[in-house]
C-alpha cells in the first residue's frame, strides 16, 4: 500500500513541476494559466494556476488530501513559516550567536558608563 502510495505521489510531483513550468504567463493581467489537462492535479487547461489579486493559490498538499494520501507529512515538507530545518536554525542556532554578541557588547557599554562623570549631579555642566 504505501509503494503504491509513494509512486502516486512522485507522479504527482511531476505533474506539478511540469505544470509550473510550462505556464503561460499572461503580463498584463499579472497571471500564469495552465497551458495543459492535468487530470491527476484537478486542474484543466486555462486555469488560473497564480495571480497576484484576490487569489486562492493551488496547494500540493490540498491535491495529495483529494487522493486520500495518508501521512502527508511524509511525502512533502513542511511549510517554512510554520517551521523546518531552515527556520529551526535560525531561531536556535543562528539566533544564538548574535544573542551572545549582543549581551557582550551590552557588557562594554554597561562598563563604560559606570565610568563617566557625572555632570553636576545630573543637573548639566555649569560654564564660567
Amino acid at each position: 500500500m504505501s509503494l503504491n502510495q509513494k509512486e502516486l505521489v512522485t507522479e504527482l510531483k511531476i505533474q506539478w513541476k511540469r505544470l509550473w513550468r510550462e505556464r503561460l504567463d499572461d503580463k498584463v493581467r499579472a497571471e500564469g494559466i495552465a497551458v495543459n489537462d492535468y487530470g491527476d492535479l484537478f486542474i484543466d487547461k486555462g486555469t488560473v494556476i497564480h495571480a497576484t489579486r484576490d487569489f486562492k493559490s493551488l496547494n500540493f498538499k490540498d491535491i495529495l488530501e483529494e487522493h486520500k494520501i495518508q501521512n502527508i507529512e511524509r511525502y512533502i515538507s513542511p511549510n517554512p513559516q510554520i517551521g523546518g530545518w531552515n527556520k529551526f536554525v535560525k531561531d536556535n542556532i543562528t539566533c544564538l550567536k548574535t544573542r551572545k554578541r549582543k549581551l557582550a557588547a551590552e557588557e562594554i557599554i554597561v562598563e563604560k558608563k559606570e565610568k563617566l562623570q557625572l555632570k553636576q549631579n545630573g543637573r548639566g555642566w555649569l560654564h564660567a
